[in-house]
Formats: structure tokens, C-alpha cells, sequence
């Protein structure tokens, strides 16, 4: 073979066996391609063959009462606005630095901000601006920047600003329910994100839908509340605070016939449209006095105590006994308020003189037993069961740490913390005629489809016989007519009420004192009216006022107020006595 033959030779196999390796990388391709990494490939085509969107569900409203005739009248105390979020994603992001800058005045955020949070590679990155309205939205969205996204998303507002905010808590930037109402129905209120799933073409255009889940928007709910009562309320609260100098207070009423609270305040409050303002300045705000402090009720729980004493029958409304001005009980001395004697009292002089000694001997023909069985049949020691976060629960020793002290200072109100809400639920018991009612802050739910469902009144267990409940309730009105509560007097109708001037504790044992004695108190009146038909029980409470000792100067006369809006606006009866 010539020299020519051979060259031509070798190139041929050169060339067999290039196309032999070419082959071989190309099965070697086909079969890495199509069988070791076909699920990969498989996503990756999917994902540009097929979209996935979520669709946001809308939380629900919370409503409250509009009108005291017309129940079916509800307006919103909080719902959902349409708002944008700018999302970034840095991955997609080619010249960051530009973007910064071009991102600066339209999001109000420092270039060197928006730099810093995409100066990367990441797919995901929380959202550099939520909140924004649909025209700053659209001058984003209208430059078709790379790598930004301008998604809606549903922002909560609070129309009335403060009104009831710490019965409504509020909503966080991820969309999640805090405190109050907000945070306790959280779940019902979010409600569930749609999801839609098709193919698209080459060009991105949808071609067909392969499975879609509706939103289910969350369940909407009406409030016990009445707009105006709870108006009033917090209007009155407001000023008490400036003309008696107290640092805060609080202020409940409930409906007697359905257990429903009318209105829930409490003073300093704040706006849950702008929670994070408040989050920094003072987060104590968001929790609501009513239901999560306790502190020491004082005189307003006399009428508890007799209540158990009469219906145990150690004691009637015309029983009589002498007393000091002081008695002593393991050793401790205890006084009646202004350190004098009653002498000769009935019982229901010594509730219209408040007498500390005297209670101390009723609660000692109870018994310890006895008292004790009270508390907890006042629901003392338990949680009312309010749907509202953060209630607290009452607390006293337990029994068989009780020595006879014990048991005398609870007689009028010391040695046991309670929530002012369970002090209202005790008077609500007394006025719905000895059976306690268990408090509702929801009226009726409205479902996503329309339905609605109405909340009915729970009673909970008998405390004491209806008589009974009719004698402590003449036994308040006295008080009002004759007593301390003078000041809760509303013309025309019959208002049983008792004041309390309750001592502060301090955290290391003992109560705080002052020479004049002001600004160391905690003043409550609690009561309920018309006495003989009883429509509603209220508790006012306000905390370390200055401007007087007593709460018959402070407490009395709000509740006064308050009764008289109530009983001729609200509930609009006729007078039953002589308006002079």
C-alpha cells in the first residue's frame, strides 16, 4: 500500500473513530439527560410549561351595633383595604445600584438601604415596602423595572382609630391577629388563599387552567358592643381621668338579658392602625385592663359576701348587731374606714356605711367554708371564658392555707385579686336574679356564603335563690338612696350601686400610704339598674385619682352619668319615680 492509501487510510479511521466518540457522548447525554436526571429536567420543563398564582382571601369584618332599636344595624370597627407590597427578587436583579436609586423616592426608603437588602443572589428577600396605595403601586409597576414585583395584599384598618381598640387588638404586617378579638379569632377571621394552576405557551400566554381552589374569605362577626354606648363610655372615661387625676381606668357594662357586653374602655388606650408606633413607645397599651389585671376590688365586694350570707340564712336584711370601730382577728387590728363606730346597724346599714368590722362578723358566722364556696361560685377563681386574648384568672390563698384573716379581710375585698370583668359578672349574676351569666363578646358570625349564626345568651349555675338576688338588690338601692353611692343616683329610676376605696398593694407585702391618703387608692362602683327589672350591671373603676379620697366623689358620680345615658337613650324606659 502506497503512502497515499495509508494517509487516507488513517484519516477514514480517525475520522470512525471521532464519530464513534461524538456517538458515544451523545448516547452518554441522551441517557444522562432522559433516565439519570429526567426528573430535573422534567421540573424545569414544567416550570416554564405551567404557572401557579395564589389568590389572597379576605379577612373578615368585625361589626359592631348601630342602633338600640334596630338590631340588624351593624357598622365596621375593622376590615380589609385593598394595599401593594414591592417584593425584590436579587437574583433577577442585574444592575443593583441603579435600582436603588431609581427605587429611592417612590418607596421613601435610602438608597443605601434598598442596596444593602439586594446586594445578592437570593430568590427571596421579605418585602422592601408593604402599604403602598394603588397609585404609588402603578408608578413602580408602570416602569417594568427587572427583577420587581408589585403584588396587592389586603392591609386592616380601623376606622374609628381607638374605639374599643383594646377589645379589637389589631393585625401585623404578615397578616396575623394580635390581642383583643384580633388575636383570639384569628383563624376564622384569616380565612384560606385561593390557588390557580395552568400551562402556558412559549410566549407566556395561559392556555389552559388545570386546577383552581376559590379563596374562602374569613368569617365576618358582630360584635356585642353598641357603637354609641361604647362612644359615650369612652368619652366620659376620658374626662374622669382629667377632672379626678387618676393615671388610668376602666369601665364595663354588660346587657342583663343577654349576657352581651354592652361596652369595654379602658384609659390610656391607643390606635391599632398605628400599632408599631405604639410597640415602641409603650406595648403594655395592647393588653386590655379589663379582663388582665387584677388588683384588690375593696367594698364593692361586700355586697358578694352578704349576698352568700343571706342565702345561707346566717343573716337577713333587718338583722341588727352592735359594733366597734375596730375588732381584732389573729392578731391584726382591723378599722372601719373613718376609724368610728356605727353602733347599731341592720345589714343593710352596714353596707350603706360600709362597715369593715361588720363584715368581719358576718363573714365569721359564715364560716371559712362558706366564704370560700362563694368565691368560687362567683367564679372567682376561674376565667369568665370571654372570647378575647389574654384573660386573666382571679386568685386567692387556697383554702387550706386560710387562717381566720383570711377569711375576715376577703369579707370586704382585701386579701383577693380579681379582674374587673369578674367583678361585673358577679353584679350581672345579682341583677339576672342569682343565676350567673357567662359575659359574650359575640353576637352573631356571618359566614363567608352569607349565613349567619346567632350567639345565645349562656347562663351558667344558680349562686343564690332569685329572693335573694331581690333582697341584695333593694339592699344597693338603699346604698344610693342613704349611702356612699348618693352620686350614682340617676332621676326617675331605681339604681343599686356600691363604692369601693380599695388599699394598693405593694410587691413586698403591705399597701402604700400617703399622708393625705390621695393618689394611693384604687376607686370602683359596681351596680346595676332599674333595681327591680335590672337591665344591665356596670363596674367603674379608676386607678389612683388625686382630686379625692373616696370614690363616692369620683367613681359615683361617673357611674351616674353613664346609668342615666343607658337607662333614657339606650334602653330609652319610662321613669318609674319622681324625677325631682
Amino acid at each position: 500500500m502506497d503512502s497515499y492509501s495509508s494517509t487516507i487510510e488513517l484519516r477514514l479511521k480517525s475520522l470512525g473513530v471521532f464519530i464513534l466518540v461524538i456517538v458515544g457522548v451523545l448516547l452518554w447525554r441522551m441517557v444522562d439527560i432522559q433516565i439519570l436526571q429526567h426528573v430535573k429536567y422534567q421540573k424545569m420543563a414544567t416550570g416554564q410549561q405551567r404557572f401557579e398564582k395564589s389568590q389572597m382571601a379576605e379577612r373578615g369584618k368585625i361589626l359592631v351595633h348601630d342602633s338600640p332599636v334596630d338590631k340588624s344595624q351593624y357598622y365596621p370597627l375593622a376590615f380589609d383595604i385593598k394595599k401593594f407590597a414591592v417584593w425584590i427578587v436579587p437574583r433577577n436583579v442585574k444592575d443593583k445600584d441603579k435600582l436603588a436609586g431609581i427605587l429611592e423616592p417612590l418607596l421613601q426608603i435610602s438608597k443605601k438601604d434598598i442596596f444593602d437588602k439586594i446586594n445578592n443572589n437570593k430568590q427571596y428577600i421579605p418585602p422592601m415596602k408593604r402599604g403602598l396605595d394603588l397609585d404609588q403601586a402603578g408608578k413602580i409597576d408602570e416602569l417594568g423595572l427587572a427583577g420587581v414585583l408589585v403584588l396587592p395584599e389586603y392591609s386592616r384598618y380601623y376606622p374609628e382609630s381607638m374605639l374599643a381598640s383594646q377589645v379589637l387588638g389589631f393585625v401585623n404586617a404578615d397578616g396575623e391577629g394580635n390581642y383583643g378579638f384580633e388575636g383570639k379569632y384569628n383563624e376564622e377571621l384569616k380565612g384560606k388563599n385561593g390557588d390557580i394552576k395552568g400551562e402556558k405557551d412559549t410566549l407566556g400566554r395561559v392556555i389552559s387552567l388545570l386546577e383552581q381552589t376559590d379563596p374562602k374569605n374569613g368569617n365576618s362577626y358582630v360584635l356585642t358592643i353598641d357603637r354609641a354606648v361604647q362612644y359615650f363610655v369612652e368619652k366620659k372615661l376620658s374626662e374622669a381621668l382629667t377632672l379626678y387625676q387618676a393615671s388610668s381606668g376602666t369601665i364595663a357594662i354588660m346587657d342583663v338579658e343577654t349576657g352581651g357586653i354592652l361596652a369595654m374602655a379602658s384609659a390610656p388606650s391607643y390606635d391599632p392602625n398605628d400599632y408599631r408606633t405604639q410597640a415602641d413607645k409603650d406595648p403594655t397599651l395592647f393588653i386590655n385592663p379589663a379582663i388582665s389585671s387584677l388588683y384588690e376590688p375593696g367594698s364593692i365586694f361586700k355586697p358578694i359576701i352578704m349576698s352568700g350570707a343571706i342565702e345561707q340564712g346566717v343573716v337577713a336584711p333587718e338583722t341588727e348587731e352592735v359594733f366597734d370601730w375596730h375588732t381584732w382577728v389573729d392578731g391584726y387590728e382591723i378599722k372601719t374606714a373613718e376609724r368610728k363606730p356605727f353602733g347599731r346597724e341592720n345589714m343593710t346599714q352596714v353596707l350603706q356605711n360600709s362597715d369593715n368590722v361588720a363584715m368581719v362578723w358576718i363573714s365569721e358566722k359564715m364560716g371559712k367554708e362558706s366564704v370560700y364556696k362563694y368565691l368560687k361560685a362567683y367564679n372567682f377563681l376561674d376565667k369568665t371564658g370571654i372570647r378575647l386574648s389574654g384573660e386573666a384568672t382571679g386568685y386567692t390563698s387556697p383554702l387550706k392555707q386560710w387562717k381566720d384573716i383570711n377569711r375576715a379581710t376577703i369579707s370586704f375585698g382585701q386579701g383577693i385579686a380579681v379582674t374587673p370583668l369578674q367583678i361585673l359578672c358577679a353584679y350581672a349574676a345579682l341583677a339576672n336574679g342569682g343565676v350567673y351569666e357567662y359575659p359574650q363578646i359575640v353576637d352573631k358570625i356571618i359566614y363567608s356564603d352569607g349565613t349567619e349564626i346567632k350567639n345565645e345568651k349562656v347562663e351558667g349555675e344558680r349562686i343564690t335563690s332569685k329572693d335573694t338576688a331581690d333582697k341584695v338588690n333593694e339592699m344597693l338601692r338603699q346604698v344610693v338612696e342613704n349611702g356612699h353611692s348618693k352620686k350614682a343616683k340617676v332621676a326617675g329610676f331605681k339604681v343599686g350601686a356600691k363604692t369601693g376605696t380599695a388599699q394598693i398593694p405593694k410587691l413586698d407585702g403591705g399597701y402604700e400610704e400617703s399622708e393625705d391618703g390621695l393618689g394611693i387608692y384604687t376607686h370602683s362602683l359596681a351596680g346595676l339598674a332599674p333595681t327591680d327589672n335590672p337591665k344591665f350591671a356596670m363596674l367603674v373603676k379608676l386607678d389612683r385619682p388625686k382630686s379625692a379620697k373616696y370614690a363616692e366623689s369620683t367613681a359615683a358620680p361617673l357611674f351616674g352619668e353613664i346609668a342615666s345615658f343607658l337607662l333614657n337613650y339606650h334602653y330609652r324606659l319610662t321613669p318609674t319615680e319622681p324625677l325631682d
